[in-house]
């Protein structure tokens, strides 16, 4: 079994809000669970305006294959426009 995890960290603009922010997240967060079927959540920077941060996490049988899915997903999450991808973190665990 191959554990697949990865981390966005996301640069808000034009955010004055708290509710603002919640709402570039979670459609993010949504798109992302929707088009690859993965666990998504806001993992840090929860009280900031400016920031956020992104984990995720999948599962499969193949490296290779993990690793494909989560270049894709940050490439998705580049191409939403929703925020600028500031840093990214991606760890494959095999079991």
């Amino acid at each position: 079994m191959v554990v697949g995890t990865g981390q966005i960290k996301l640069r808000l603009f034009d955010v004055h809000s708290l509710k603002a922010k919640r709402s570039i997240v979670k459609s993010m967060i949504s798109r992302l669970q929707n088009r690859f079927n993965i666990s998504v959540a806001e993992t840090a920077l929860n009280d900031s305006h400016d920031w956020a941060e992104i984990g995720f996490a999948l599962v499969g049988n193949d490296a290779s294959t993990i690793n494909a899915k989560i270049d894709k997903v940050f490439n998705m999450a580049d191409e939403l426009g929703l925020a600028m991808i500031a840093d990214t973190h991606m760890e494959i665990i095999h079991l």
